[in-house]
């Protein structure tokens, strides 16, 4: 087990999903499988028993018996803030997305997307970003522009709500970072377009995020096309 490896927990009731993620991950560089659980609850008393610091993120079903993923996720979220969750279902349903990215899930995978989109997400997610399947991103947007997703509110599990006045905290360069980052951009995308270096782009995000209580990039999104930016 690397120092600096990202630490995973895979959560699934059915044990050769697990396995067969398993496998995928073992033989990536840079990531280790450090727990398993067949679902929510057990998941929960493992993070209890690694501590604090022991996990990085945890791959989360949604349907399983028990404490399903959905609410295991709003729980990981209130109790461990700096474990990231990315939830993994083979139901392509807008209410699973929206229930994971209210609940804080950084991540929203269908069971059949390809290793390296498992694996890139993963990296994606434990460096502070954000993956969600194109599909589901495409469609949470379109419910944004038509109104039909309100309830997403663009807060994080556990955050207060944002109010305009914590936008008005913002500065002209955190807008612009913010905008950027609400049309797709990632950090090497938005040094380039605002000719920043990269370092000083992550600590713009860092702070867009800190200000609007935020839990990540894909809350921000959202709060971004909430407040026509």
């Amino acid at each position: 087990m690397s120092a600096d490896a990202i630490r995973v927990m895979l959560v699934d009731d059915q044990e050769l999903i697990r396995t067969g993620f398993k496998l995928v991950l073992l033989g990536e560089p840079g990531i280790d499988v450090i727990a398993e659980a067949a679902d929510g609850a057990a998941a929960l008393q493992r993070l209890d028993a690694l501590g604090a610091d022991g996990c990085d993120l945890v791959l989360m079903d949604v349907r399983m018996p028990g404490m399903n993923g959905i609410d295991a996720t709003a729980e990981i979220v209130r109790r461990f803030p700096d474990v990231r969750v990315v939830v993994l279902t083979t139901f392509d349903l807008d209410e699973y997305a929206t229930g994971a990215i209210q609940a804080g899930a950084s991540g929203f995978l269908l069971k059949d997307a390809r290793p390296t989109e498992l694996v890139d997400a993963i990296r994606r997610v434990a460096a502070g970003d954000a993956a969600m399947a194109p599909s589901v991103t495409r469609r949470l947007l379109d419910q944004l522009r038509t109104g039909g997703s309100a309830g997403l509110g663009g807060v994080a599990a556990g955050a207060a709500p944002v109010t305009d006045a914590a936008l008005d905290a913002l500065t002209e360069r955190e807008l612009d970072v913010l905008r950027l980052i609400a049309d797709g951009m990632n950090n090497a995308e938005i040094s380039a377009e605002l000719y920043l270096s990269e370092s000083t782009v992550k600590t713009h995000v860092g702070r867009v995020l800190a200000k609007l209580q935020l839990r990540d990039r894909v809350h921000a999104v959202i709060f971004a096309k909430q407040h026509g930016l």
